[in-house]
């Protein structure tokens, strides 16, 4: 396997990624396709088998040994006790990186762990990014995700972009450690938020008896416009779920908004809200639908009534 392009005597060619979900799997390929030397690890193996069968490299054991000789460890895994079980610990990633080595986490976490966790790696001469990602499976097949990080180590953070801008159009420093999935709080209020405003005004257009494929047309042109307009007005109206990002995972970003708000003593009343709808999803049986979804539950209550 070739190395990757790069003038630098500093350029990073030796990486692992850990956690093959529908995000890592494809943000791994393109890595392999770029010409990087990739190690991977799965906490089922035979999904790691199955990458290395499809795009070269080497799937390892544990963490550990995914990360022994690697100057990037790239994580993606579910939640906080995943991504501590993948770092810490004698098997995990961090016990196998060298001095110097790099650590960058997608998984969409707490602010708290990460901060933990660059303390603990810094600790070990490791630098540490938190780099949370938004774009959903779409974004990582099509290498088009947007990655929000945080560090204390500015040098460090411009090593790692050189291999994120593989998988990404945008890969922005936004504080020290934490500030990344600070960001990707931001983000999920206010994806949230435009989920139900959407979903609202479609049920309300589809009520008033619209044609609301032209009625999306025609105010997608003006200030009404959004990404999940032109992504998710479409199915929304198809009733239409079994894809993208799931209201599992979105309780579970909203539940990190959430209580980082009772921290920092921002309000958040309408995310609050928008969180219990999810939560009737959830209760409806909805809970690996799309997140757009949020409609779904509408006609369900219209149909109760």
């Amino acid at each position: 396997m070739s190395a990757p392009t790069s003038s630098s005597a500093n350029a990073i060619r030796r990486v692992a990624f850990i956690g093959l979900g529908v995000m890592g799997y494809p943000m791994a390929g393109h890595l392999a396709k770029a010409g990087f030397d990739v190690t991977v690890y799965n906490r089922t193996s035979a999904k790691a088998e199955a990458w290395v069968a499809e795009h070269g490299g080497r799937a390892a054991r544990t963490p550990r040994e995914a990360a022994d000789g690697a100057e990037l460890v790239l994580a993606c895994v579910g939640n906080d006790d995943d991504l501590r079980s993948i770092a810490l610990g004698p098997d995990g990633a961090f016990a196998g990186m060298a001095r110097g080595a790099l650590f960058a986490d997608h998984t969409t976490a707490s602010a708290g762990v990460a901060r933990e966790l660059a303390q603990a790696a810094g600790a070990l001469g490791i630098a540490f990014i938190d780099a949370p990602v938004s774009g959903g499976q779409a974004g990582a097949q099509n290498g088009k995700l947007t990655i929000m990080c945080g560090s204390d180590d500015a040098a460090a953070f411009e090593r790692a972009a050189t291999v994120l801008n593989h998988y990404a159009v945008a890969v922005t420093h936004l504080g020290p450690a934490g500030a990344g999935q600070l960001t990707k709080m931001v983000n999920q209020i206010c994806i949230a938020g435009l989920m139900q405003g959407l979903s609202e005004a479609i049920y309300f257009g589809e009520r008033a008896g619209l044609d609301m494929p032209r009625v999306l047309d025609v105010i997608g042109k003006g200030a009404a416009a959004s990404w999940q307009m032109d992504n998710r007005g479409r199915t929304m109206i198809e009733d239409r779920y079994d894809f993208g990002f799931a209201v599992d995972w979105m309780r579970k970003d909203l539940g990190f908004c959430l209580e980082e708000a009772n921290r920092n003593g921002a309000p958040l009343p309408v995310t609050a809200l928008i969180d219990q709808y999810y939560s009737d999803v959830q209760a409806l049986g909805g809970n690996r639908f799309d997140t757009s979804s949020l409609i779904w539950r509408l006609r369900k209550l219209r149909e109760r009534q």
